[in-house]
């Protein structure tokens, strides 16, 4: 009878549903990604995919989220990114179970992914995703090498200053180091890098990828963003290496980071065949 209620208390246990709210859009697929998406209640203003996000009800913004909102929906476990401390101190004081997991780098994010898979009861999925992240990461390997690649963000029509760039801090160096590749920014600091023309030349890329995700939204072509930097005295312009990822996962570090590496795989290929 003991084995028996021990059984029952176990099976409820693993199969108690949770009132989840993430607090950012990567979160927010991961958790979905997991099969836990029918467990999500509240998310944050950007966190739009996969389509049943929309409905979901949000909270504010990432680094706005309203915890009067967030209390309202009765919630049972709220996973968000280091980015608030002083929420994640408010909800410990309200005894409101809270997962943080930081998604910079590549190890970080593999880390969240198997950690959230653990915390929702969903560790063979968690271990499938982070499998297919390894894969295509292995993938990227002996394609082109000793390249310096340039990561750029956003849609720059004009190359003169405020060109945000991949720096040493976020998971796009480790991809860039993963593929054999250099990333042709140098630079420990921790804020986002912002270069000028000057600085662009004096780096000289070998290649140049630009994520501009909203750039159909804002009325530009490929050719727009492109264009620009072919007129630079750099290998990549010469080279005409010069490349777009125009996809919304390209700057969301979720299990779609298979997608974003599928994509600079082509990009090598690219620079290879030519």
């Amino acid at each position: 009878m003991k084995q028996l209620l021990h059984f029952i208390v176990l099976f409820v246990f693993l199969n108690a549903s949770e009132r989840i709210v993430t607090l950012s859009p990567a979160i927010n697929e991961i958790v979905y990604a997991l099969g836990a998406g029918d467990q999500v209640v509240g998310n944050t203003t950007y966190s739009l995919y996969p389509e049943a996000s929309k409905k979901v009800t949000k909270v504010g913004g990432y680094f706005s989220p309203n915890l009067e909102k967030i209390l309202s929906l009765n919630p049972t476990l709220i996973i968000m990114q280091p980015n608030n401390r002083k929420l994640a101190r408010q909800l410990e004081k309200l005894h409101i179970k809270t997962e943080i997991v930081a998604i910079d780098r590549l190890e970080h994010i593999e880390h969240a992914i198997v950690k959230l898979g653990k915390v929702l009861h969903q560790e063979p999925k968690a271990q499938e995703i982070v499998s297919q992240i390894e894969k295509a990461l292995q993938d990227l390997k002996g394609i082109v090498s000793n390249k310096k690649i340039l990561i750029v963000f956003g849609h720059n029509t004009k190359i003169a200053s405020n060109i945000f760039v991949a720096g040493q801090n976020l998971y796009f160096d480790d991809i860039i180091n993963a593929s054999g590749n250099t990333n042709a920014l140098h630079s420990t600091r921790k804020g986002q890098p912002v270069l000028n023309r000057e600085n662009i030349i004096a780096l000289n890329p070998d290649i140049v990828i630009l994520l501009a995700h909203s750039m159909k939204e804002r009325g530009l072509t490929k050719q727009d963003l492109i264009d620009p930097w072919l007129e630079l005295p750099i290998n990549a312009a010469k080279q005409k290496n010069i490349y777009i990822i125009d996809k919304v996962y390209s700057g969301i570090p979720s299990d779609r980071l298979v997608l974003f590496l599928n994509d600079m795989k082509a990009i090598l290929h690219a620079v290879n065949d030519k």
